[in-house]
């Protein structure tokens, strides 16, 4: 069996990137930060296309990837926060609530967005996830979307 694969790659040398950053956790999320931006330059973008916005939490990035969105300035978003759990609902709410808004926002406006929020039961999780044994989730986080502008790319010249 033949069939045309289409996919997308991870050099995407002319993309305008921005990073919607949390501050709440910085001492994690700078680490996110340092993940994304570190990828994104290896994998050929120019410094001087990213762009970070910080907001105070989770809760509030999905509103600031909107905003962003409906600029029509960037090819992608990246999205990094934490949420860690703890004795209340409030882990839930906040968790939910970012999680859904990025994908609203990358439904409605059409724009690849990197899901690099963090939604841990420990802080020690999120150490962990912010560039020690499981990884930088930032950096996973820019190779998503440098994947799919590059993807959409291909399927707009289909």
């Amino acid at each position: 069996m033949q069939v045309n694969k289409i996919e997308g790659t991870f050099n995407v040398t002319d993309a305008k990137i921005g990073i919607i950053v949390s501050r709440w956790n910085s001492f994690i999320t700078e680490r996110l930060l340092e993940g994304a931006v570190d990828t994104l330059k290896r994998h050929g973008v120019d410094e001087t296309h990213i762009d970070a916005v910080y907001c105070p939490g989770s809760f509030e990035i999905p509103l600031i990837t909107s905003k962003l969105a409906e600029t029509g300035k960037y090819n992608a978003l990246i999205c990094l926060g934490v949420v860690i759990r703890g004795s209340t609902p409030h882990f839930d709410f906040v968790a939910g609530t970012a999680s859904r808004g990025i994908s609203d926002v990358m439904l409605k406006y059409q724009i690849p967005v990197g899901f690099g929020v963090l939604t841990t039961d420990t802080i020690e999780q999120a150490i962990e996830r912010a560039g020690t044994k499981a990884g930088n989730k930032g950096g996973e986080a820019a190779m998503t979307v440098l994947e799919m502008i590059s993807l959409y790319g291909e399927i707009d010249s289909l």
